[in-house]
């Protein structure tokens, strides 16, 4: 709070330059605006910790992975989504610290891999909700990341289907950019053993990316940083020779240390990476997949389901095996 006001200035006496090198719907900074990255009071490790603290890997999960600024995910397990932002991005304010927010809740969500499958019942559906999202996070600094893997997970969708899609991601930055002015939202674009960069890069346009902050890349997978940095300095290669202009990206470190082995779902032997902060190589490396959370029903975590904390496996990743 006390550094609004500043910041707005400054970030109003550098508008022509930024608009000249990366339009954008936003002149406020949010990471200006706050003293560090929030964390989530309520995360999955620190609530296996509060309710383990005799078991011998309590220590390690609590030091390595509790402490560490990791983003929230709202869908439909959110319940009253704005009330559920709000109250987020509220608590983090009151500590002045910035709030990183992944929506999730996109119709037709995970179409074509399934382990994460659901999200709002129609494009219509989506819209209220992304609407009352933004709504709910209003004029507090935030960074919200939109709708992982939804722009590569095309495979299963027709034509009309995929315009719905990029309408519902265009449209909901609009909301943020009418609702939550001191938010930068990042379009999700997959990993760099995904879509190939060009491809992407007329996705994201497509999808409204030039309105937006940046993208995001590397989201609960395992991708290297210097792998995802290539390939996000590739995507913005091809978005300045189509359209005129490149955005920041931004790269998901929460379980890359030990780069990819070609899985992506539970991987064995992967490590946590670098904790959440600015720079890096990237506008900022953020713990987004909290370590230890399944992603389905497969590999190390064969028999969970998406999204449930394994202690062991959280375990394991701290030191890579």
């Amino acid at each position: 709070m006390r550094r609004r006001i500043r910041a707005l200035v400054a970030a109003l006496a550098a508008l022509p330059l930024a608009l000249a090198v990366a339009p954008s719907a936003h002149a406020a900074d949010p990471t200006t605006m706050t003293s560090g990255f929030y964390v989530d009071p309520n995360a999955s490790a620190k609530q296996w910790v509060a309710a383990n603290p005799g078991d011998g890997r309590a220590p390690a999960i609590d030091t390595f992975l509790a402490r560490t600024p990791t983003a929230r995910w709202f869908g439909s397990w959110s319940g009253t989504i704005g009330t559920a932002t709000g109250a987020y991005v509220g608590a983090a304010d009151s500590s002045d610290k910035l709030p990183v927010l992944v929506a999730y809740n996109i119709y037709l969500r995970d179409s074509c891999g399934g382990h994460s499958g659901g999200g709002a019942s129609s494009p219509s559906a989506y819209a209220s909700w992304i609407a009352q999202f933004a709504g709910g996070v209003a004029n507090r600094p935030a960074v919200v990341l939109l709708e992982p893997d939804s722009l590569a997970d095309y495979g299963c969708l027709n034509q009309t289907q995929i315009r719905e899609r990029q309408g519902m991601i265009s449209g909901a930055v609009a909301e943020f950019n009418r609702q939550a002015p001191n938010t930068w939202v990042y379009l999700d674009a997959g990993n760099p053993g995904w879509i190939s960069a060009a491809t992407m890069a007329q996705r994201l346009h497509d999808a409204g990316l030039r309105q937006a902050h940046g993208f995001s890349l590397n989201i609960s997978n395992h991708y290297t940083t210097a792998q995802n940095t290539a390939y996000g300095n590739a995507v913005n290669g091809e978005l300045a020779a189509r359209y005129g202009y490149t955005k920041p990206f931004v790269v998901d470190t929460s379980r890359n240390g030990n780069g990819s082995n070609g899985e992506w779902c539970n991987a064995a032997g992967r490590r946590i990476g670098t904790p959440t902060q600015l720079g890096g190589g990237a506008e900022m490396l953020l713990w987004v997949k909290a370590p230890g959370e399944s992603d389905g029903n497969c590999g190390v975590g064969t028999g969970s389901t998406a999204g449930q904390f394994l202690p062991e496996v959280a375990y394991k990743m701290i030191y890579g095996y």
